[in-house]
Order: C-alpha cells, then sequence, then structure tokens
C-alpha cells in the first residue's frame, strides 16, 4: 500500500473549529506531527504551537510527534532549507513505520502553510505517496465572525496579502477595490496602520490576534498606535460599500 500524508487544518486556535473530518483525520493517522520552532542551535525550542495545543483536544499525546521547522526564518535561506530537508527526512521515516501520517497545520493547508513545502520535499523523497489535505477555518473567517466584519459581498474581490512580503504589498491592494486581508502584520504595525490611513481605510477596519485563546484581542485598527503585536496578528479592511443593501449587486 502506498504511504499517505495528509495535511489537517486545524483552525486558528479555538479547538471548537476543527472540522469533523479533520477531527477523524487525526484520529485515522497512525502519526500525527506537529511542526514546533527552531531553537537558535536548530534543536526543538520546547514551545508548544497552537497546532499541537489543538491537535491534543482530540489525540493522545503519545500519537503527536514534534519536528522541528524554520518556520520564521526568511534571512538565512540555507538554515531554512537545512530545516526542511531534515524535517522531511524525519517524517519520511515516519512514514516508512507507520504508513499513514497527518500533518497538523493551523489555519487552512494550502494556504500559506508549512505543509505546502514539507508535501515538495517527500513528493521528491518517496514516489507514489499520496498526499491530501483536509481544509481548515482561516483566521480571517475566525475575525470575520468574531468581529462581525462581512468579509465579501455582491461581485467585490478579496484580497489577501501577507505583509512579510512588504507594506508596499498591502498599500497596492488597499488602493484596490474589495476587501483586503493582512497576515503576518504584527511586526510591521506601524506601517500597516499608516497604509491604512492614507488609503482612508482604517475607519472600518479591525485586527485580531490569538483568536479563540484566552489572550485573543480584537480590535479597531483606528487604535493601531505602531507598537509591534503578536507575529500572527490579521487585519480586515472592508471594501467601501455603498448604495444600502446589494449595492454590488
Amino acid at each position: 500500500m502506498s504511504s499517505r500524508l495528509i495535511g489537517v487544518g486545524v483552525g486558528p486556535g479555538d479547538p471548537e473549529l476543527v472540522t469533523v473530518k479533520g477531527v477523524n483525520a487525526l484520529r485515522a493517522a497512525e502519526v500525527v506531527v506537529v511542526p514546533v520552532m527552531a531553537a537558535s542551535d536548530g534543536k526543538d525550542g520546547g514551545e508548544r504551537g497552537r497546532a499541537e495545543a489543538t491537535v491534543l483536544h482530540y489525540v493522545p499525546e503519545e500519537k503527536v510527534v514534534r519536528v522541528v521547522f524554520a518556520l520564521n526564518e526568511r534571512s538565512d535561506r540555507t538554515r531554512r532549507e537545512a530545516a526542511w530537508d531534515a524535517a522531511g527526512e524525519r517524517v519520511v521515516r515516519l512514514l516508512a513505520d507507520h504508513g499513514s501520517v497527518a500533518f497538523a497545520t493551523i489555519g487552512d493547508p494550502n494556504v500559506y502553510s508549512t505543509f505546502t513545502y514539507l508535501a515538495q520535499t517527500i513528493g521528491e523523497l518517496v514516489p507514489g505517496v499520496v498526499v491530501e489535505t483536509v481544509p481548515g477555518i482561516t483566521a480571517m473567517q475566525d475575525l470575520a465572525a468574531r468581529s462581525g466584519a462581512v468579509l465579501t459581498e455582491g461581485t467585490e474581490p478579496l484580497t489577501l496579502v501577507p505583509v512579510t512580503a512588504g507594506a508596499a504589498v498591502l498599500k497596492d491592494a488597499l488602493n484596490g477595490p474589495g476587501t483586503v486581508v493582512a497576515y503576518k502584520f504584527g511586526r510591521q504595525a506601524r506601517e500597516v496602520a499608516e497604509a491604512l490611513r492614507e488609503s482612508g481605510r482604517i475607519g472600518d477596519a479591525v485586527w485580531g490576534s490569538a483568536l479563540g485563546l484566552p489572550e485573543e484581542s480584537i480590535r479597531p485598527a483606528a487604535e493601531l498606535d505602531g507598537e509591534p503585536l503578536p507575529y500572527l496578528s490579521t487585519l480586515i479592511a472592508p471594501a467601501r460599500r455603498e448604495g444600502g443593501r446589494g449595492g454590488k449587486l
């Protein structure tokens, strides 16, 4: 039988937002891999991430395997690639031993997920491996639900921007039509606030972090004061809407 690698989206942190299909996939897999941050020496930093914390609501701890990834490494490509290769080799060994491995990722496995790189690596190392994904609730959906911000209406487009790509990308999106969602903007909160003000879109915008967790914070973007925020902060700048109900149909 072919080995199976299953990327399971476990949502932004609230364990109640894992889908039934996601829970079933986690429980059915022989092993559940969770990504963990690398310490300065490249080893497990010991911190429990959101994916792991969510998974432990549904599967026993002895079934969970922590695998180190250089999750936020952008400056040292060699170190990042080495971490991906080492993680891939670890998962290959798990596939050989167990046959079925689930990889838990926050949000959705096909939206800015580490799973993408892992699956590509495994596909090269294990010809014939079956790769599947189980979709998960994204942070923008959770923030929209918790804040009351409507993501799209009628013919409005929706633009998703990782601010790690630079504030200029966000500015271009804000000057366009439709709703703009910004991911991972915490370290550039000042630049994001400036872009919102320059585009005249700060009034209706909202940001949130740690959604569904005890330390959750959901605030109007107008209150951004330039102080750094949690790395995984999410912003929604709703489309400019005029004409009343159904105005964009």
